[in-house]
Formats: C-alpha cells, sequence, structure tokens
C-alpha cells in the first residue's frame, strides 16, 4: 500500500463516532511512524487487529493513544551523523530540506565557537550536528526527547560532549551566571516565542545567538529586546518549509556590538 492508502485503511480500522481520530504521521528511515489519539479503545481483539495490521502496511511503528502497538525496526531521524529514535509524535521541524538550511544557517551562526547552548532543544536537530565542531549542552523541558538526543549521541561516532538538561525555560530561563559558560546560544522556541529567556539573553555576556523562530511576529518581538540591548542583526533568512499554507521559518543571527 502507499502511504495514504495505509493511512486510509488505518482510519477505516481505528476511528471512532465519537470524535476526530488524529494521526500524527513522520517520514522515518524505510517507512512512516504513527501516533494515534481519539481512536477506538485498545481492548484485547483490537489490538490483535493492529498488531496484524503494522507488519503489512509498511508502517515502522504504530503507537495507540501512547501505547507502543507494533515496531518494525528502529524509527529513526538522522541528525547529523547521530540517529535518533524519538518519541512518539515528538516535535521535529516540517521537511527534510527546510531542516538542512536550518542547521546550515545555525552552523554559521555560531561560526568556530566551541561550547554551544542550544535552547529548546527537541530531539537534537542542532545539537546533534552542531556537535560535530563544539560542545553542546541541550535544553528542553521534555524528559522523553532529551534522553532520545542522549541516546542518539551516545550511539554516535567523532562528536563533540553532548551534556543535556530537561527544564521548562518559560518557568525558568537560564540566567546570565549560566550562560557565562558558552560562547553561543541556538535557540528555536514554539510559535508563542521566548519573551523570559530572551529577556535573560539580554542581561548576558553572551556574544552570538543563532535565533529560528516559526513565528515572524513573536520573533519580531523577541528580536527588539535584544536589539535594545545591544546586539546588531548580522542576517536573516527566509525559510519556506510549511508547504500548503502562508507560515514561514525565519533563521537568523545575533551578534553583540564589539
Amino acid at each position: 500500500m502507499s502511504g495514504f492508502e495505509t493511512l486510509r485503511a488505518l482510519v477505516v480500522l481505528g476511528a471512532t463516532r465519537r470524535g476526530h481520530m488524529t494521526l500524527t504521521v513522520t517520514d522515518v528511515a524505510g517507512g512512516l511512524d504513527v501516533s494515534v489519539e481519539n481512536g477506538k479503545d485498545l481492548d484485547l481483539k483490537f489490538r490483535s487487529e493492529l498488531a496484524s495490521f503494522v507488519p503489512s502496511s509498511g508502517l515502522i511503528r504504530l503507537v495507540w493513544h501512547g501505547e507502543v502497538i507494533a515496531q518494525n525496526g528502529l524509527p529513526y531521524q538522522l541528525f547529523g551523523s547521530a540517529k535518533v529514535v524519538p518519541p512518539a509524535g515528538a516535535f521535529l521541524q516540517a521537511t527534510a530540506h527546510g531542516e538542512a538550511v536550518l542547521v546550515d544557517s545555525m552552523r554559521r551562526a555560531i561560526g568556530d565557537a566551541k561550547s554551544v547552548v542550544d535552547l529548546f532543544a527537541g530531539c537534537g536537530t542542532f545539537s546533534l550536528p552542531l556537535a560535530q565542531t563544539a560542545r553542546v549542552h541541550a535544553v528542553e523541558d521534555v524528559s522523553d526527547m532529551m534522553e532520545a538526543l542522549a541516546a542518539g549521541w551516545r550511539e554516535a561516532r567523532g562528536l563533540k560532549q553532548v551534556t543535556t538538561e530537561t527544564r521548562d525555560l518559560f518557568r525558568r530561563p537560564l540566567l546570565p551566571d549560566e550562560l557565562a559558560k558558552f560562547d553561543a546560544v541556538v535557540i528555536d522556541p514554539p510559535r508563542a516565542g521566548a519573551a523570559a529567556q530572551i529577556a535573560e539573553l539580554a542581561k548576558s555576556e553572551i556574544g552570538v545567538i543563532g535565533f529560528v523562530s516559526c513565528n515572524p511576529v513573536t520573533f519580531a518581538r523577541d528580536a527588539r529586546v535584544l536589539l535594545d540591548a545591544g546586539f546588531v542583526l548580522d542576517w536573516l533568512e527566509v525559510v519556506d518549509q510549511f508547504r500548503w499554507s502562508s507560515h514561514v521559518e525565519v533563521a537568523a543571527r545575533f551578534a553583540r556590538m564589539s
């Protein structure tokens, strides 16, 4: 079956009249990684039906209401040279091409920095490629994502040290004395932006910030704080990776005025 045929068959098998069944579908090596919410309840009979469906469907992993039903191989993402198995439904960049452009942008943003902190790091989209040349400390508030990143780093070869920290950056942003340990910052917040963390970056002595945003409105708000604190916007790029929508991604480099 093709990908759409597989998903259609899964909906026919598992949808109910109680509401909208939600599928989070990720393209992984060898097939699709699918996480389902608001489908049929998992009783013994239905669990068996789903388990039988997976081998013939081309799915690499099927997660139903947070429970792994069946898995054919590892549903990994390649971040630089590291293979990472994200938690089901975890945040990832929208397209492989868009991700590659953003990673290249962040490489150029940090330049020859030897130690980098990656804020809102996800599963390591930026942390692991940047670890080819710099020590990286990755911070994210979802422990499962941090564990996936750390596991991918441990299995990879030729990378600098990567450490992880589970922390809510909205409530507990890194403070200037903590940021003083790093040469550069990479930050990729959700659509709400990162007002609390940006305020601490503005007060810090950090010299370089690589900033990725999926919301130009909150990016502009946060950028204003950095500019008022003495940063200069070196460059800005727009990445159109959200297909069939008007949304865009923004990548930028901020540096302290010398």
